[in-house]
């Protein structure tokens, strides 16, 4: 079924890139997320995700124009199927930017019909399709994705190079005090032992050293978009009444009645929950601020 949903969607795409060819169309600063604008920018970048895109803006400075198809909230990136709009802004960069590892598949396939440098966090990283996908959680993958979407902005446009030197050096001078937050916060959570409804923190609860206690079960019915048999759940549950784990982490982007069952075992036993979303919320300027909040929850959970 999902093989078949994954051949709608290249066919959808493939349509719509041959529509926009056919009526030569030619549209940047469209799509369905925000636009951070520069009437002078050098390079056009399309990025599939918010987060990925809020990195593509601190790198590229005043010489990037950045197009974020997604970036709400209540729209889940792995089903997502591209607007018209959304097809344009991909077809009208210079540099388009994906996730990656199956995450966003439908962007990948409209990179593949044009002429554009495509940075694949996931390919830089060596994270292999069929990984967890929610790979902006992980040190290794930023410094590894912005090193490499840096080097491209060179590339593209060797006039500003020093420049976009200079704001790759101020990005990880960033990503070090994001770094220093984790280490703090380790000392707190280093060891203990969570469970999840869904895999979406799992990068970033290994940074801060802790265990993954999610029922094996669980979390392959998960990993699967199934449902969990009834053991699963109860093994979970178990997990959570047992005192076995110190935290249970939300997705709350895929909030269900199974998840809400969990939720809920969890604070009859005074369990602490951390809700974290995929798309990075609307009140957090870029990646660093939005990851640096999560490190304090967890932190204080």
């Amino acid at each position: 079924m999902e093989a078949r949903k994954n051949m709608q969607r290249v066919h959808n795409i493939v349509s719509v890139v041959a529509g926009i060819a056919a009526l030569g169309l030619l549209l940047s600063g469209c799509g369905t997320g925000s636009t951070n604008n520069s009437s002078q920018a050098a390079i056009r970048v399309s990025s599939s995700i918010n987060q990925w895109g809020s990195v593509a803006q601190s790198l590229g400075g005043s010489h990037v124009e950045v197009t974020n198809i997604l970036s709400n909230t209540s729209v889940e990136a792995h089903d997502y199927e591209p607007t018209t709009a959304d097809v344009s802004a991909i077809s009208a960069a210079d540099i388009i930017v994906v996730n990656g590892a199956g995450y966003d598949s439908w962007a990948q396939h409209a990179a593949e019909s044009t002429k554009a440098t495509v940075v694949n966090a996931a390919q830089v990283a060596g994270i292999k399709d069929g990984s967890n996908p929610h790979i902006w959680f992980s040190a290794a993958v930023r410094k590894a994705f912005a090193k490499a979407l840096s080097d491209a902005y060179a590339q593209k446009d060797p006039q500003h190079s020093a420049e976009y030197s200079k704001n790759f050096e101020q990005w990880e001078s960033a990503e070090q005090d994001l770094q220093s937050q984790i280490d703090t916060a380790k000392s707190t959570t280093e060891g203990k032992t969570y469970v999840a409804t869904e895999s979406v923190g799992w990068y970033l609860a290994d940074d801060l050293g802790m265990k993954d206690g999610t029922d094996s079960g669980y979390a392959q019915a998960m990993s699967n978009e199934s449902e969990p048999s009834a053991s699963d759940i109860l093994a979970m549950q178990n997990t959570l009444s047992s005192g076995d784990a110190a935290l249970l982490i939300v997705n709350s982007q895929e909030s269900n009645s199974v998840s809400e069952r969990i939720a809920a075992t969890a604070k009859e036993h005074n369990i602490p929950i951390v809700e974290l979303s995929e798309q990075m919320p609307q009140q957090y300027s870029d990646l660093h601020e939005w990851i640096g909040a999560l490190v304090k929850a967890f932190a204080a959970a």
